[in-house]
């Protein structure tokens, strides 16, 4: 053989070696998160190495990333920086899937059962928030809840003044005696209402079912990489397994949640008591399929819409599609942007994963 010859192969050798190598590189998605009782088993699962053993088993990487503020975590996931994202599952609808990012829920994992709560200094009842400054993320799952419980007592949005800040500046801002109302959810509510005069005058328990949360994914790389729904979903549900129990090991998981979550063991299983998650697989894919999903979106894509949330066409049904996992879709059709699919669920509950 030839010098030549023998260059020429060992660059032949080199190329093959390099395309296998990149062939069989491991590939990695993020999935963000911010401070609520139903997201913090993300943080424990991380630190337990429960998300490394999923990813491990599909060949896959999974970062999960804190951030501190919530709407700023969506804004990421809808700019692309994260592959998946925890939120509210009307905020799914008015940000990503309003922004023309097709996104897909992959679980509906809890709903809002007292977590959410519309707190006012000097006043006991809905009907003094009426002339108030209201402390609000503005056209969030939180300005939803807040009209809905207006309503209730013949007020609306008009009757109101609406201020929109960051959930990351909440409790500091109720501090100041200027501070009149609030619509919060916890961690920050538990630590607000601690104040001697900030008082609980509403919250989700009386809304039960209407304030759900989802992991969602970009639907795009959930196709492409179903093994990223897959991992998610083992994780999670084998971390809901730990963390409901009794034993040693699920007091050390809400233990750790709480710390993670600036509160401690007991703090954190209050919070829990006002949160209603589903804990078993068969209860996400109940919930996913169940009417009442529907009718809530239906309700959520309406108050979006008569708020310019949702696009610029001249009738609701114009604007984007949601789709269900039994075939049918509301709304726009040629424009299904948020997916709801519990066969990743299905597969969990079955034992699949």
């Amino acid at each position: 053989m030839s010098f030549k010859q023998l260059v020429t192969g060992c660059a032949v050798l080199a190329a093959l070696s390099l395309s296998a190598t990149q062939a069989h590189a491991t590939q990695s998605f993020r999935l963000a998160w911010s401070l609520y009782p139903g997201y913090m088993p993300w943080d424990y699962a991380s630190e337990a190495g429960i998300v490394a053993r999923w990813a491990d088993k599909y060949d896959i990487d999974i970062e999960i990333v804190q951030i501190n503020d919530y709407v700023e975590a969506i804004n990421q996931y809808t700019a692309g920086e994260f592959d998946a994202a925890m939120m509210a599952t009307m905020d799914a609808l008015t940000i990503p899937a309003a922004s023309g990012m097709d996104s897909t829920s992959i679980a509906v994992i809890d709903y809002s059962n007292g977590n959410d709560v519309i707190i006012m200094r000097n006043g006991d009842s809905l009907s003094d928030l009426a002339g108030k400054r209201i402390n609000i993320i503005e056209y969030s799952i939180s300005h939803y809840f807040l009209i809905r419980a207006l309503e209730e007592v013949g007020l609306s949005e008009r009757d109101v003044t609406l201020v929109n800040t960051s959930d990351a500046d909440m409790v500091s801002l109720f501090a100041h005696p200027s501070t009149q109302a609030m619509v919060t959810w916890n961690p920050m509510a538990s630590d607000i209402l601690q104040q001697p005069d900030a008082v609980n005058i509403y919250d989700s328990a009386q809304m039960p079912g209407e304030l759900t949360d989802s992991i969602v994914v970009n639907t795009a790389t959930l196709e492409k990489h179903p093994e990223l729904g897959k991992a998610l979903l083992g994780a999670w549900f084998e971390t809901m397994a730990i963390m409901q129990g009794d034993d040693a090991e699920a007091k050390q998981a809400r233990e750790a949640m709480g710390i993670a979550a600036g509160t401690d063991q007991a703090g954190y299983e209050q919070q829990l008591e006002a949160t209603y998650l589903f804990y078993s697989a068969e209860e996400v894919v109940n919930m996913m399929a169940d009417q009442q999903l529907q009718d809530t979106m239906a309700s959520i894509a309406s108050f979006s819409f008569e708020r310019g949330l949702l696009g610029s066409g001249q009738d609701l049904s114009e604007t984007i599609g949601i789709s269900y996992p039994d075939g049918s879709v509301w709304g726009n059709a040629d424009n299904i942007t948020l997916r709801f699919n519990n066969e990743f669920a299905t597969l969990a509950a079955e034992g699949e994963l």
